[in-house]
């Protein structure tokens, strides 16, 4: 795991501007054979988690859980790591709204034929719809946010909202916080409840090129 994360790291520098020799020399090192394009680390702690949970270690299967930082950076890292560079299978999440951030991304660097996922909203909209809001609001209690949620409802600007779309825009409120129910909302699913996306993309990265 500790060899993927410095791939992922060359991958990001490599991104900003580097030479790129690092990434290349993992890539090869750790036979990494696919790449799943995120755009942030709650999106990547809600797939390892979900990979955990079904026994699979994606870093030993060869797979790079990458956040870009942003849905608009995904035909640069795109061009990188697909059949541009690397040659690496490309496979990913997005919101509905990022869609053709992807579909343009992928289709640039050749790779747009490994598809990606797409989350109704965003993947924290389908983890609660896959849950429920009662069984949202009990996670949130055990880890010890119901009061903050509480007073994030009161606010004027959350009246009218569903309580979905409050317990929603919540998890979005704190730095950190939508990393930590990335992992505790999908540790808590039911093994056949997981939102298809989500369920699909971990399937997908069962076929090996």
């Amino acid at each position: 795991m500790t060899d993927m994360v410095a791939f992922r790291s060359a991958v990001t520098a490599w991104a900003a501007g580097s030479d790129g020799a690092a990434a290349r020399e993992l890539a090869g090192t750790l036979c990494v054979r696919a790449v799943v394009l995120l755009e942030g680390p709650s999106d990547a702690a809600a797939v390892d988690a979900l990979a955990g949970s079904r026994g699979r270690d994606l870093a030993d299967e060869g797979v790079c859980v990458l956040p870009m930082g942003g849905a608009m950076s995904v035909g640069r890292f795109a061009r990188l790591l697909g059949p541009p560079c690397l040659g690496l299978r490309l496979t990913g999440l997005c919101d509905e709204a990022e869609r053709d951030f992807y579909t343009r991304g992928l289709e640039r660097a050749g790779a747009a034929s490994h598809g990606f996922f797409v989350c109704a909203a965003d993947l924290e909209d389908e983890l609660i719809r896959a849950l429920g809001v009662a069984r949202v609001v009990e996670l949130v209690e055990e880890q010890g946010d119901l009061r903050a949620l509480q007073t994030f409802q009161r606010q004027p600007a959350q009246q009218g909202r569903t309580s979905q779309q409050q317990l929603r825009r919540f998890l979005g409120t704190k730095k950190g916080r939508k990393i930590q129910y990335g992992r505790v909302l999908v540790e808590a699913l039911e093994p056949e409840r997981a939102p298809a996306p989500l369920d699909d993309l971990l399937t997908a990265l069962r076929v090996r090129d």
